[in-house]
């Protein structure tokens, strides 16, 4: 029962407990004088819009904004214990909130890093540093193939689910995307009709489960993906091959958040676990693959395809690139996502130990494109923990052309990091099924609150760009970010992530020797 059915239960057996003890001691009376204005702030808790966990919480709701306006004489203590140099989640949820919240995000004392701490990281400014002229940077997305390109913003929306997430989250989500005019991604539970109300832009997930585009048997319709493909917000197409939170692993949709509308638009049974397979049944090689890419663009129209992956083997990656020069099919992006990603449907030893990190993959993906010649036809999305403009600026120094962010997302949406993403008891109304709990979460705002985030962070990384000198993203290399390795060592981001050099895998002379062997070894035909 949510709490706030239990404050009226409450509320009203003090009441009668009160007047009823009153008959025999008048005094108590006195005690109305206590209750009454807490019942009354519990109403104004109840009818206000601002924040769900006191319309969750009426009253208790209150303690947690107490030590929530404590927490920065506390905030150093956590950022000096965390023993990689970086603060911790909290420092940079205090700074989404406050940018969501379209409020002042600058800090006294100066920076809450220890500058000469191993790992510390920066970029270099310039004492010429540029003039803003672009506040609005977009990237086009669209190869030789395709013949509904797409200008995406630098920043994006990540993969959550309908199912995942609740109707009004992902609501708030789409018309966030639409007044802010960025893109959202469905992730593989489909498309809903609450992806649709708003308008927002979508990028299509298909999943193993190919949910929204699914037959009876479990495999993939070309009749209902071409119906919903086609429609006017469906911008881009994502195969889903990984995902860093848990590769190699199917999702889990518990059956207790499995509603008979999600089964509806998954085309599941109720009643059960939905669980998406390890692999698809479309493909099972990397020419097949391709030729599904090819197969999606055409039944879309010619929207922009690509899929999404965590890297693992690396010489199955590698295969995908030859695969890509035999057939002459390349995707038009490829969404390289990280281990560090956060699920809450994967074993914990999938979530801790499983998969390569966001940044060696990025650098991987984005050298063996340089490798093969490939790269200025394919753009690159990292998919990992970014909060912060500085995040996305040095994933673009990888090698990245735009960045899907989810957590920070969620941060902006409300999210306290309760970890009840899986029990369907979220207490912001995010990441549930129970109306009690999601209606909760006022659509409008918490919409102004994503694009509130999204412009924070796009005007704060042209400024970055600026300050080092430089006049648009594509200027950004390695070497304009920088780490400190050890003591006085510091080391720059095209030292500890050096760049191959361009068609260098298609000769063998000029092959590496550290990508030699998995070179040699990538066959076209098979994983």
């Amino acid at each position: 029962m949510i709490f706030r059915q239990l404050f009226f239960i409450i509320s009203a057996i003090i009441l009668l407990s009160i007047i009823a003890c009153a008959q025999i001691w008048p005094f108590v009376y006195h005690l109305l004088w206590l209750i009454i204005p807490l019942i009354l702030l519990g109403l104004y808790d109840i009818l206000q819009r601002q924040h769900t966990i006191l319309r969750l919480y009426p009253v208790i709701g209150h303690f947690r904004f107490l030590f929530e306006s404590i927490r920065p004489e506390i905030q150093q203590y956590f950022v000096e214990s965390n023993t990689n140099g970086m603060p911790v989640n909290r420092e940079f949820r205090a700074l989404i909130y406050q940018r969501a919240k379209g409020q002042r995000d600058t800090r006294p004392f100066g920076t809450v890093f220890d500058v000469y701490r191993n790992g510390y990281e920066w970029v270099n400014h310039s004492l010429a540093p540029q003039a803003i002229t672009v506040n609005d940077p977009r990237i086009r997305f669209g190869g030789k193939d395709c013949t509904q390109p797409y200008a995406a913003s630098p920043l994006n929306i990540s993969a959550m689910s309908f199912g995942a997430l609740s109707q009004n989250a992902i609501l708030a989500l789409n018309k966030g995307a639409k007044n802010g005019a960025f893109y959202h991604n469905t992730g593989e539970g489909g498309i809903s009709p609450y992806h649709l109300e708003h308008g927002g832009d979508l990028v299509w997930q298909i999943g193993t489960g190919y949910f929204g585009c699914r037959n009876k048997d479990g495999g993939f319709d070309e009749h209902l993906f071409a119906e919903k493909s086609r429609l006017d917000v469906v911008k881009m197409i994502e195969i889903k091959l990984s995902q860093g939170a848990k590769p190699g692993h199917g999702g889990i949709l518990p059956a207790v958040k499995l509603t008979p509308e999600i089964a509806a638009i998954r085309h599941v049974p109720l009643g059960h676990d939905v669980v998406s397979p390890p692999a698809h049944s479309e493909f099972s090689n990397p020419l097949e693959l391709l030729q599904f890419v090819q197969k999606l663009r055409q039944l879309s129209g010619g929207k922009p395809v690509g899929f999404k992956l965590c890297i693992g083997r690396k010489v199955e990656f590698l295969a995908l690139c030859k695969a890509m020069l035999e057939s002459g099919i390349s995707p038009d992006f490829i969404t390289v996502d990280g281990a560090e990603g956060g699920t809450g449907a994967a074993p914990v030893e999938l979530t801790n130990s499983v998969g390569t990190p966001l940044r060696d993959g990025l650098i991987f993906v984005h050298n063996a494109l340089r490798g093969t010649g490939l790269r200025d036809s394919i753009r690159i999305i990292a998919s990992g923990k970014a909060m912060s403009a500085f995040h996305l600026l040095r994933l673009m120094a990888l090698g990245a052309d735009t960045v899907n962010v989810a957590r920070a997302m969620m941060f902006a949406l409300g999210c306290i990091q309760s970890r009840q993403c899986n029990q369907d008891s979220c207490p912001t109304g995010i990441a549930t099924q129970n109306p009690a709990r999601y209606r909760a979460l006022d659509v409008d705002l918490k919409a102004q609150r994503i694009v509130h985030y999204h412009t924070s962070m796009i005007e704060n990384l042209t400024s970055l760009i600026a300050t080092a000198g430089l006049k648009s993203l594509q200027e950004l290399k390695p070497w304009h970010i920088n780490r400190r390795v050890n003591g006085t060592d510091v080391r720059h981001y095209g030292e500890l992530y050096p760049c191959i050099a361009e068609n260098c895998l298609l000769v063998d002379c000029d092959t590496p020797d550290c990508w030699k062997n998995d070179w040699d070894q990538a066959q076209s035909h098979r994983w």
